[in-house]
């Protein structure tokens, strides 16, 4: 069973939030009008550093085309393994995604997860357009535009977080999760997407090996490389790679011509996933 995660605070004071009607409300008075899509925006403007912060409406249809296309599928699967590893099955499991794009994990990890363990998930993105996409999907999950520099999330309420690929801010996760709730990290490894690195780019700088340091208040439970083939086919798939990952920005003009004139390109994907425990 999925329920939404409700356990939410005020941007403005971090006061409780209680859903009424068409909107969520603090005791200051401070409300939120949550959107006929079915999601809210809790960004707070010190948090807002451009007018539309975040993954653009092209990027977002970019990467939910290629995923739900089930191109990263055996990740979804590893990161589900992670999360529901060490979960009781006799309570809910709450799980914020932080940094969510349009919620393609949350929807695998609900799917892994099946009748046999009851989740509470939501999902938290800066992108509007990635948001308003993962509510579409489904809407059996809560979905906030937020940062992760200030979820507006209860402190110690949260079993489960991700961040994947994306922007992490320790402190701010070890405040909203529970005592030994856990973290998952996915990191990129040397060789993910490497043959499209090797299209876009003059040349490819050697990965540095960088001594692994455990942030504090948390201890490593488990660590994982996942890694397997990606056979794409056609120039839209392609595309769609290029358009959801940092490379559309990096590249210069000449690489990504490059890349976009592939008709078939096939990619290791190369993934490292930490499992940190809150202290």
């Amino acid at each position: 069973m999925i329920t939404p995660f409700n356990d939410l605070i005020c941007p403005l004071d971090s006061l409780p939030l209680t859903a009424s009607h068409a909107s969520w409300r603090c005791p200051s008075g401070h409300s939120f009008d949550i959107a006929r899509r079915g999601y809210v925006n809790l960004l707070a403007v010190q948090n807002k550093r451009s007018r539309d912060p975040g993954d653009s409406q092209a990027m977002v249809a970019a990467r939910s085309r290629f995923l739900n296309a089930g191109h990263y599928q055996p990740l979804a699967a590893a990161v589900a393994h992670q999360v529901l590893e060490s979960a009781s099955t006799t309570a809910p499991l709450s799980c914020i995604d932080a940094g969510c794009g349009e919620g393609y994990y949350l929807r695998e990890l609900a799917r892994a997860a099946g009748r046999a363990q009851p989740l509470t998930l939501g999902g938290v993105d800066i992108s509007k357009w990635a948001v308003q996409e993962a509510a579409r999907q489904d809407k059996r999950m809560a979905w906030m535009v937020a940062s992760n520099a200030g979820l507006p999330v209860a402190t110690s309420s949260v079993d489960r977080l991700l961040c994947l690929f994306g922007f992490p801010v320790y402190a701010e996760f070890a405040r909203v999760l529970k005592p030994a709730g856990e973290l998952v990290i996915a990191e990129a490894g040397p060789a993910h997407l490497q043959a499209l690195r090797e299209v876009i780019y003059p040349a490819l700088k050697p990965s540095p090996v960088a001594r692994r340091v455990i942030p504090e208040g948390f201890s490593l439970q488990a660590e994982e490389t996942v890694q397997f083939d990606v056979a794409l086919e056609g120039g839209e798939a392609i595309a769609d790679l290029l358009a959801m990952t940092p490379h559309m920005h990096r590249a210069s003009p000449e690489g990504r011509a490059a890349a976009l004139a592939l008709t078939a390109l096939r990619l290791r994907v190369d993934v490292h996933l930490l499992r940190l425990v809150r202290e």
